[in-house]
């Protein structure tokens, strides 16, 4: 047997042979039933029930960017958890927020999280905001045959480029097509009503704080609209997940910075039932 080819340890060899920098090329070449575009899907007839994560929304700000989601994930028309997790660090200066079926869609995070870590052992340097961004739609596009059979992921992705020193965000399709978003953006059941509430709310001037209302403001307006998407829960105390990428790298809001964003909007909702006006110039 070959020396490049004996286990040493508890290691198999494939972990200790040089190759590709990147973690989905090795398990690829090791492990291929392990991708989740690879795997067979039993015959079905009819619609696949599975929960499915909504709306997740985007906007940059002068020092950064901010990514936020709801909690709410459906199945049809039941809701099938209040709580869920939709929105994680990738690495230390990005994130990904995600859309579309839960299961799969947590798993290609965290794929893609062993991703970006691979690729900084190996190489000893990150990836640029580019690369990242490239990566996932590479990752998105070989889930295309799950997503004929209606288990589609669309996630969002943002970051602080620290070659541009600016935030930036790229939204992506089920094809994995990928587009640079400026100013905000949206995915999701009720992405059309929160791009619209950003659309008017939107300045390029926001500090970090407005920036964090206006994506709040976003989420409530699209839960006003889109039942599959949760607004604030004030009595369980389920807020929405709000994240913020600077030059410092990556920050999720507590439950109380959030829940005092929350309750702030609120009260000015009891006044203006449909949110607030656009400034007119």
């Amino acid at each position: 047997m070959e020396a490049n080819t004996r286990s040493t340890g508890r290691l198999p060899a494939a972990f200790l042979t040089p190759g590709s920098s990147s973690f989905m090329d090795f398990l690829g070449d090791h492990s291929p039933e392990l991708l989740p575009g690879n795997r067979v899907l039993p015959p079905v007839q009819g619609v696949v029930e599975a929960p499915h994560g909504t709306t997740i929304v985007a906007t940059s700000f002068p020092g950064g960017v901010v990514l936020a989601g709801d909690r709410r994930a459906t199945m049809g028309n039941m809701i099938a958890q209040r709580d869920i997790e939709k929105v994680f660090p990738a690495d230390e200066y990005s994130a990904v927020g995600i859309a579309g079926t839960a299961g799969l869609a947590v798993e290609m995070v965290k794929l893609f999280q062993l991703e970006l870590e691979h690729f900084e052992k190996v190489e000893g340097t990150q990836l640029s905001l580019e690369g990242k961004a490239n990566r996932l739609s590479t990752m998105i596009r070989s889930n295309l045959g799950m997503a004929m059979q209606g288990l589609a992921v669309v996630p969002l992705f943002a970051g602080w480029d620290i070659d541009r020193e600016k935030g930036r965000i790229f939204s992506y399709d089920v094809t994995g097509g990928r587009s640079e978003e400026h100013g905000y953006a949206a995915t999701g059941s009720g992405s059309i009503f929160a791009r619209g509430a950003m659309k008017k709310l939107y300045r390029e001037d926001l500090t970090e704080q407005q920036a964090v209302t206006l994506v709040v403001q976003a989420l409530y307006d699209a839960a006003d609209d889109d039942s599959a998407t949760g607004g604030p829960d004030v009595a369980r105390r389920i807020y929405p997940i709000v994240t913020v990428i600077n030059d410092e790298g990556f920050r999720r809001l507590s439950d109380d910075e959030t829940g005092e964003i929350a309750h702030a909007i609120l009260e000015h909702r009891l006044a203006q039932p449909d949110g607030p006006r656009a400034s007119l110039l």
